[in-house]
């Protein structure tokens, strides 16, 4: 770990009136975290969206020396650190305009492998939410699936503790510090969660579980995942915020309908009604929906086929054959470190030629 680099990557977290986009954008302008804090402040002002008032407060906020008490408390503690521009930081969260700068992490997790889905709901789960939650968990547990949730009362930590009765990875995304459990009460959970999954935040050791910060850390959920349930949900709450970051993410919603009595299912109901979420009625409608458990479609190309691809063509074919259930295109820009734009470009060419078929949550798959 390069204590010095990691020191300015926070520092520039904790500059007052810096915000997620404004540090991306001067990170971007000046190179690095670093350059940040030894830009003169006469150029400073002058970068966009900074100004006199902010580039004084840069210069002038004595933040460093509280980036290197929380580079001792992560070294002690064993928490690993997501910088936004680094490789392992999560590529689904990173095409999010405000994704945080920086994560921090605590358990056994790869953020980048796998099929994520968020499973949110109400504090006030009913029998009817928590067995919905548990069938949906059982039924998607032969893939290599993730679920994520926010570790807090009712559907929440039922996602948690039927992740770990299934022995399936799960993540809890928290809205403080690492240095405590919030809620106390699901502290032994959270435990064995990091057995197989992980405890992530963008919150320094020492922040209190303030309530802003669980409005704020449920677009990490939204962000993280392929697909976000929402199990239960009164006609207002975070699991409806959460659907909505993820409408907005471009990422696809589900709900389980309840009856139209029913207070705790009002949320869910008003999400189908608005076509906000898709109605699923159980874990295997997800993965039709998701198009997960695709039967691989067997087709000959003619051999003389890959003659007529380019280089950049084949090269695509190959990570593709690599995934015989599909590769999502964020993750496959990612693997070949290649733009977006260029990849979608290439992609769209080869399905044209009918050697990739895109699959729902634009994920592509080499047709054999």
């Amino acid at each position: 770990m390069n204590d010095d680099s990691l020191r300015y990557k926070i520092g520039i977290t904790l500059i007052r009136g810096i915000g997620n986009n404004l540090a991306k954008n001067l990170i971007a302008y000046l190179g690095s975290p670093e350059a940040v804090f030894k830009e003169h402040p006469h150029h400073l002002a002058k970068i966009p969206g900074i100004g006199e008032v902010l580039s004084k407060e840069i210069a002038g906020q004595d933040v460093l020396k509280r980036a290197d008490e929380e580079i001792e408390f992560v070294i002690k503690n064993d928490i690993q650190t997501f910088y936004f521009l680094n490789r392992n930081y999560p590529y689904r969260l990173k095409e999010c305009p405000d994704a945080p700068v920086m994560l921090y992490a605590k358990g056994n997790c790869n953020l980048n492998e796998g099929k994520y889905v968020g499973v949110v709901g109400t504090r006030n789960a009913t029998d009817y939410g928590k067995d919905m939650c548990r069938n949906l968990i059982q039924e998607m547990s032969a893939l290599p699936v993730t679920i994520v949730s926010g570790l807090a009362y009712g559907i929440d930590i039922q996602a948690h503790k039927t992740s770990i009765e299934k022995g399936i990875s799960t993540i809890g995304v928290m809205g403080h510090g690492m240095d405590r459990i919030y809620p106390y009460a699901h502290r032994s959970t959270a435990v064995k969660m990091l057995e197989k999954g992980c405890l992530i935040t963008e919150y320094l050791s020492k922040t209190n579980p303030d309530r802003q910060n669980f409005v704020q850390r449920n677009r990490i959920i939204a962000g993280l995942c392929d697909a976000i349930v929402v199990v239960e949900s009164g006609i207002k709450g975070g699991a409806l915020i959460t659907a909505e970051i993820a409408n907005d993410y471009n990422r696809d919603v589900f709900a389980f309908p309840g009856r139209t009595s029913d207070e705790w299912s009002a949320g869910c109901n008003a999400l189908i009604k608005s076509n906000k979420a898709a109605l699923i009625e159980s874990g295997n409608d997800l993965l039709r929906y998701m198009n997960w458990n695709n039967t691989p479609v067997n087709r000959c190309i003619q051999p003389d086929l890959f003659t007529e691809l380019s280089a950049e063509e084949q090269e695509i074919a190959g990570k593709l054959r690599e995934h015989s259930d599909g590769i999502q295109i964020n993750e496959l820009a990612l693997i070949l470190s290649k733009p977006f734009s260029k990849i979608s470009s290439v992609l769209l060419e080869m399905e044209f030629k009918g050697v990739v078929k895109c699959l729902p949550g634009s994920v592509y798959k080499f047709v054999k």
